[in-house]
């Protein structure tokens, strides 16, 4: 995470130099062009790439970060007792869940979340599993969790 965000930072800095550049340049020979104003336009643009591709990474790696803090944090609250404030443990409001069906449910989530993005499932009917199944037919999906119900 370090790597990122002072990769981040570095490509923000190379920016406002060049930007900075393009001020000089165009305050020094006013609304001529010149090879040098055409030079640090470039530059201009090739930083401000360089900085959305950097503003890019680091928005995917919060995306990421964010999906696994919630798979872990739905994981803990389905699978038994959580801590609680001040160190405190106590039961959960949900019924615990079979690990391993919990896996199962979070790749069907995320293939048909997958699915929706592209379209694909759109036009099979919402995604709902009937239609998952035709899509995937090696992972079907399993409507029937005996274990949520209590």
């Amino acid at each position: 995470m370090d790597n990122l965000v002072d990769s981040l930072e570095n490509a923000y800095q190379e920016f406002v130099i060049a930007a900075t550049d393009v001020l000089e340049a165009k305050e020094t020979f006013g609304a001529q062009n010149t090879p040098i104003t055409e030079a640090a336009l470039e530059a201009f643009k090739h930083k401000w790439e360089l900085f959305r591709v950097a503003c890019d990474q680091a928005e995917d790696f919060v995306e990421s970060m964010k999906q696994r803090i919630g798979s872990e944090l739905l994981m803990d609250e389905a699978s038994g007792p959580v801590t609680r404030k001040f160190g405190q443990t106590g039961p959960t409001s949900l019924p615990t869940i079979n690990g391993v069906r919990l896996q199962h449910m979070f790749k069907s989530v995320r293939r048909l979340l997958t699915e929706l993005q592209h379209g694909s499932v759109a036009a099979e009917g919402y995604g709902t599993p009937a239609s998952s199944t035709h899509s995937h037919p090696s992972t079907p999906f399993d409507g029937r969790f005996s274990e949520d119900s209590t």
